[in-house]
């Protein structure tokens, strides 16, 4: 414990007291190749606390589709204005799954492809099960 409380108490304020931070924005343009090294680090620490707290507050940031543009359907019919399909519950068996989450390869019909779209966004989309 005393070897951390060492670090927060003397290390790290010397280590960040020491970093070649100018003065002025023309300072910057003055800094050495091994003054630019000697930046990276606390630079990491810093964009690595701050995407691990976007995570953390901004949950609904990165649950769009994987694609990012915020489209669910990358694929299917996408010369349709809007896709619509019809289908007769005489024609399927006992029990049908249809696909919500548009990932599927076997449409309108779910093959599971859904887990792996909840896996890479964090939603939770299933089929729609039809029985007779």
């Amino acid at each position: 414990m005393q070897s951390l409380s060492q670090a927060v108490k003397t290390s790290l304020p010397n280590y960040l007291s020491s970093l070649p931070v100018p003065d002025t924005f023309g300072g910057w343009f003055k800094l050495s190749f091994k003054d630019w090294l000697a930046l990276i680090p606390p630079t990491a620490v810093v964009v690595g606390l701050g995407y691990v707290s976007y995570r953390a507050f901004c949950p609904e940031a990165h649950r769009k589709c994987k694609s990012g543009s915020g489209l669910c359907n990358d694929h299917i019919r996408k010369h349709e204005a809007k896709v619509v399909d019809m289908v007769d519950i005489e024609n399927i068996a006992d029990k049908a799954a249809f696909c919500r989450c548009w990932k599927t390869k076997n449409w309108p019909y779910c093959d599971g492809s859904h887990a792996e779209h909840n896996k890479n966004t964090g939603d939770n989309v299933g089929p729609i099960v039809v029985k007779k």
